[in-house]
């Protein structure tokens, strides 16, 4: 039998293990949680990119999911960012958003944006402008396409491929619409645990993600408040509106895409968009059902849509085919535009200019006109010592010379003989009161002046008379060179 004082160190060397086993505990257990709780924090690399063409509304559309009322646009590649919280955890951090520049030029900046590192941590968003309804798919086409080839050239490994595409199928495949009310915790885990047995997987369609980019792609149709405008400017019915919603639709459902109709000036499905970017990114649950009713306001989750649904909208279309292609039906309005800035006009040389004057002027010059000074000569030199009629002599013909210069046009031999008969009357009128060169003047008054008054007033007669014969021949013949 042992002694009782070794029994006493026996026992308190076991009670000496057992405490500093408690202390090792209660450091793992300190250890696992700050662990589990570091990973429990919303992670800081997500992001969305947004594509799009110019004034299609992506800047301001950002702006409204981050709260403020001042978009700030830029050139090039945008960067900013939304504030997303935990509210259960208590927990906040950016979700960066990339905003591509609407050039195709800029589309080499892609590479700053989505990279292979953050392919899988990133929503793209394509956005296309409703009041431009005959832009649409032309802008969405272009801009998969671009997304398309950027994807190729990121040189992802294939297994890592074969995975991204893979959860969009499962995303797909396994979407089930939620029940109106219906309540669940705020966040989920990214993967729920199934067995095989609990898994039924429906086969896709035919038509459905053919074109797996392996990103979850967002098709954002902006400002569905021009949809009035539309039906009152262009006379759109409501088949044009469901022609449009229908081939937007079948887009969506070849790349597995969401599809909204938004408003941010009538503030329509723009805080459910920023509830499904973040239900996409960070697995936060989303509740809200498809909206289909309100032709402004339609909402289409992923994995939710397909043909059958889809060809609902076949039965208003009347005057047009579902299957008739898109720009037929929706035409580009014609913009008329002026004749004269279509053309782009060119000074002439001041040289050329003046040598084409120069040749003008001397083609005028004609043997009519260089006939005047001898028909005017006579009557000048016939009376020389007859100071009143000398003076109308001299200022008729001036005058009537410089009238047909201004009118451009070359005397005609009748004006020549008119003017000749003209002087001739003056010569010859009153034989007998018109003194001779050596008697003085006489008249009814018995004044020089008078005979001089009458005379003056006969030639200003003539000359009215003149005047009114000149005007019709000149009329006419500028009518003749206008023909």
């Amino acid at each position: 039998m042992a002694p009782i004082g070794e029994k006493a160190v026996v026992s308190g060397s076991v009670d000496l293990t057992d405490e500093q086993e408690s202390q090792q505990n209660l450091w793992s257990s300190i250890l696992a949680e700050v662990s589990s709780h570091s990973t429990s924090k919303l992670p800081s690399c997500k992001s969305i990119l947004v594509l799009g063409e110019d004034e299609s509304g992506k800047t301001t559309l950002i702006a409204k999911l981050q709260g403020t009322d001042e978009p700030k646009k830029g050139k090039g590649l945008e960067y900013l960012y939304l504030d997303v919280r935990d509210e259960d955890r208590d927990d906040v951090t950016r979700c960066g958003v990339w905003i591509l520049d609407g050039d195709t030029r800029h589309e080499r900046l892609l590479k700053f944006a989505l990279t292979p590192e953050s392919l899988e941590h990133t929503v793209v968003m394509l956005t296309v402008d409703m009041s431009r309804p005959w832009t649409i798919m032309e802008s969405l086409n272009k801009w998969a396409r671009i997304l398309r080839d950027h994807i190729d050239l990121l040189q992802v490994p294939p297994e890592k491929t074969r995975e991204l595409e893979q959860l969009l199928v499962q995303h797909f495949q396994e979407y089930t619409e939620p029940e109106e009310g219906q309540n669940s915790p705020r966040r989920t885990s990214a993967v729920t645990p199934t067995t095989d047995e609990e898994k039924v997987l429906l086969p896709l369609g035919e038509t459905t993600l053919v074109h797996n980019l392996g990103v979850p792609i967002v098709v954002v149709v902006t400002k569905t408040d021009a949809i009035s405008s539309l039906e009152k400017e262009h006379e759109y019915r409501d088949e044009h509106l469901d022609f449009i919603q229908q081939y937007v639709r079948k887009f969506c459902l070849n790349y597995g895409a969401a599809l909204f109709y938004t408003s941010v000036k009538e503030n329509k499905n723009c805080d459910l968009l920023y509830k499904y970017i973040i239900h996409r990114l960070y697995n936060f649950p989303f509740t809200t059902q498809a909206l289909v009713v309100e032709k402004d306001a339609v909402f289409i989750p992923s994995g939710w849509d397909n043909l059958k649904k889809i060809s609902i909208l076949y039965e208003n279309m009347q005057s047009m085919h579902p299957d008739d292609s898109y720009e037929s039906v929706i035409n580009r309005p014609h913009v008329r535009r002026h004749v004269q800035d279509m053309k782009e006009i060119t000074a002439e040389d001041e040289q050329v200019f003046l040598m084409k004057q120069q040749a003008l002027l001397s083609k005028n010059i004609t043997p009519g006109r260089q006939q005047e000074s001898p028909q005017r000569t006579p009557a000048i030199a016939r009376t020389p010592d007859r100071p009143g009629r000398a003076n109308v002599a001299s200022v008729s013909p001036i005058t009537a010379t410089c009238k047909a210069k201004m009118d451009g046009k070359t005397a005609p031999s009748s004006s020549e003989g008119v003017l000749a008969n003209f002087f001739n009357s003056l010569l010859s009128k009153k034989p007998g009161a018109s003194p001779g060169p050596s008697q003085p003047p006489t008249g009814t008054t018995g004044k020089p002046g008078s005979d001089k008054t009458t005379v003056r007033r006969d030639a200003a007669a003539e000359l009215d008379r003149l005047t009114q014969t000149r005007k019709p021949a000149s009329e006419q013949s500028s009518k003749q060179n206008s023909s």
